[in-house]
């Protein structure tokens, strides 16, 4: 115990008028975060004077971070603030890392009042790079749109926060560290935690370890490359996949957390994770993975380099769940996914009889669902998947699935999915990003097309390109009611469905740095015929894209040549 009371300092400030967070909270460029005055000091006391006094008094967060830079003092000024904000403890991960799975899973376990995530995702890292404040509420997940809103208020107003800004932590040192503070009655308690043991008895609970285990160190153990990007899940991949289910070590690459992760960013996809898709394409490995900064989006391989999408990947999973002790003990209580994502999910859930809820982008939309035990199993298309087991998609977990489908079958990954697209269909599917537009030019485009798309006429049009027909269906602005407590979310994603189940979907992302608008265009065909299951995607979705940028003009309105990515 402190022997002097620690004082409480309170200091002057001036509002910012850009802390309004997004999908993922608060993301900026570092050396904004860095180098503006009370930048993050400011939205940190907005976060937690978001939070109602008589709640946050003697109350417990977690913080965790995926270790990029500017981790270490964002989370020194969190401990200054929280102390000073009434916080009773804070449980933080051992050297301040946590992955966004292991947060949730702590939070529900420990019923933390919230908890802030230091992370932007997949975005590089390194002083040049792009830092991100997160803060997940009580049932673990992000926090909804009401939550944000408060946020945002406080933080257009506010003209002083709170600090201990004498308060030093070593969050080397595991264990409990009590601190005395001025006019405080109770100590104040910081527990430095091992970042991967809660997180892993959960899994225990939920997995069949004897059974991957025999996969993976058996008499004909499979062998595979799993790729934590210098991100904050190497401590998980090692301690997990290698010490307690017996992949030998050289299984795992890039596992020491870095702040700038080597140089490259940290997102799962063939484009970052190139040395893994050609190690994969060596045919020496029967399965590759590799997970984000943070550790909540994945990417699945097989044998040669084979690519799972996002959108398969959720599907095959919620055919299979009957392999997981869990899901076998709990059964299963539906389905979500996100608009743009594919619709390979809700063939699934109509032949299990299950529900399926089409949300909006951004994980807090499948919270409600899940607490209402609505929900099983989520996705979207952006390598993010989950189940009711925490309140955030989880990329380890979504390796397990796999390990435990491959070990349950004893098949290849390719396999599996090829006989799931034999039996249900394969649903072609590709993403156009352009980044960086200009916010005005961004949201004109989307009010035109939406009022092309909304023309009585519009749903009687067809399209004809090269062989091809295509006849509109319906077309709407998508609206969001929920089903649990009838809050709406509205325009978000412009829908063109076609009569032979072809989609077309257009929507303005929420979570980018601030540099400019991103526009996306979901393309998506579903093909039934086995024979026509290994075509290039771009060539079977070439005639749909023509569509998407002739009623857009997005090339011509916005100057572009193309999308900046294609996933």
């Amino acid at each position: 115990m402190e022997t002097d009371p620690i004082p409480v300092v309170t200091v002057q400030t001036t509002p910012f008028d850009d802390q309004k967070p997004g999908t993922n909270g608060l993301r900026r460029k570092t050396a904004v975060f860095e180098s503006k005055k009370n930048y993050l000091q400011n939205y940190i006391q907005s976060v937690l004077s978001s939070i109602d006094l008589r709640d946050r008094q003697g109350c417990t967060m977690v913080v965790g971070s995926d270790g990029r830079y500017f981790s270490r003092t964002a989370t020194e000024v969190i401990v200054q603030m929280a102390a000073a904000n009434g916080i009773g403890r804070l449980v933080i991960g051992h050297n301040g890392l946590l992955s966004t799975p292991a947060v949730s899973c702590i939070i529900r376990k420990i019923k933390a009042i919230g908890g802030i995530i230091l992370t932007a995702s997949h975005n590089p890292g390194g002083p040049g790079g792009d830092f991100g404040v997160k803060f997940n509420v009580a049932n673990g997940g992000p926090c909804p749109d009401t939550a944000m809103d408060r946020i945002y208020q406080v933080s257009r107003t506010l003209e002083e926060y709170a600090i201990c800004p004498d308060l030093r932590i070593d969050l080397s040192r595991l264990g409990r560290h009590d601190f005395d503070l001025e006019n405080k009655f109770k100590p104040f308690r910081v527990e430095i935690v091992d970042s991967v043991e809660v997180y892993l008895n959960l899994l225990r609970t939920i997995f069949d370890f004897n059974s991957i285990k025999s996969l993976l160190a058996g008499p004909e153990p499979l062998k595979m490359r799993i790729d934590a990007m210098s991100g904050v899940m190497g401590p998980y991949v090692r301690r997990i996949l290698c010490d307690e289910l017996g992949a030998p070590a050289n299984s795992a690459v890039n596992c020491v957390p870095l702040e700038d992760f080597g140089g490259r960013p940290p997102e799962p996809n063939l484009t970052y994770a190139a040395p893994l898709v050609e190690a994969m394409k060596t045919g020496d490995f029967g399965f590759g993975a590799a997970f984000d900064a943070d550790g909540d989006r994945y990417m699945i391989l097989g044998q040669n380099g084979f690519l799972v999408s996002p959108s398969d990947s959720v599907a095959v999973m919620a055919a299979n769940l009957s392999c997981i002790p869990y899901f076998r003990q709990l059964g299963l209580r539906g389905f979500a996914r996100s608009v743009a994502t594919s619709t390979a999910l809700d063939r699934v859930a109509k032949g299990l009889k299950v529900a399926v809820y089409e949300t909006p982008a951004g994980w807090r939309f499948f919270g409600n669902l899940m607490d209402s035990g609505r929900c099983s199993l989520c996705g979207e298309e952006s390598f993010g998947t989950g189940s009711d087991h925490i309140r955030e998609k989880d990329g380890l977990w979504s390796v397990l699935v796999w390990l435990s489908i491959m070990a349950a079958g004893k098949q290849g990954v390719e396999l599996i999915v090829r006989e799931h697209w034999a039996k249900l269909g394969r649903n072609y599917f590709c993403r156009f990003d352009y980044e960086g537009l200009d916010p005005r030019v961004a949201f004109y485009l989307m009010r035109d097309l939406e009022a092309v798309i909304s023309d009585k006429a519009f749903p009687t049009q067809k399209f004809a390109v090269g062989e091809h027909v295509y006849s509109v269906e319906r077309a709407d602005n998508f609206e969001y009611i929920d089903p649990v407590d009838g809050t709406v979310a509205r325009n978000q994603g412009l829908r063109v469905v076609f009569t032979d189940a072809s989609r077309l979907v257009f929507r303005l992302s929420g979570s980018g740095g601030g540099t400019g608008a991103t526009l996306r265009i979901y393309a998506e065909s579903l093909e039934r015929d086995p024979q026509r299951h290994s075509r290039e995607t771009q060539a079977v979705l070439g005639p749909l894209i023509a569509i998407a940028l002739k009623i857009s003009d997005i090339h011509e309105r916005t100057g572009r040549r193309g999308p900046s990515i294609i996933t």
